[in-house]
């Protein structure tokens, strides 16, 4: 028989760490939040992102909302072929991650 006291503790913490995942943030809101001065321009924080890998190429973006923050990843593939993955809070524009991908 099931303790009560631990389903209710395992239902809990299920929905605490549902609330904690990224929400994305579709195209047509992305821009609002840019046009409204919310988040930084995509120019600017994708230059930011370069500025870790001169030479390096953008190969995909990505914005989300995780944690109450608005956070930009930016996938890019430098002169060497590797490929790095870069978190930017959108707002500030500054690097929260930076760590080559496999």
């Amino acid at each position: 028989m099931i303790n009560m006291s631990k389903l209710f503790a395992l239902c809990a913490l299920c929905a605490a760490a549902a609330s904690a995942q990224a929400k994305d943030i579709g195209p047509d809101q992305a821009l609002r939040l840019r046009d409204a001065g919310t988040i930084q321009s995509f120019e600017k924080l994708n230059a930011t992102a370069l500025s870790k890998h001169p030479g390096a190429t953008v190969s995909d973006t990505e914005l989300e909302q995780k944690y109450g923050k608005y956070i930009y990843q930016v996938e890019l593939h430098d002169t060497q072929g590797l490929k790095w993955e870069l978190e930017l809070d959108a707002v500030t524009g500054e690097v929260l991650g930076n760590h080559q991908d496999t």
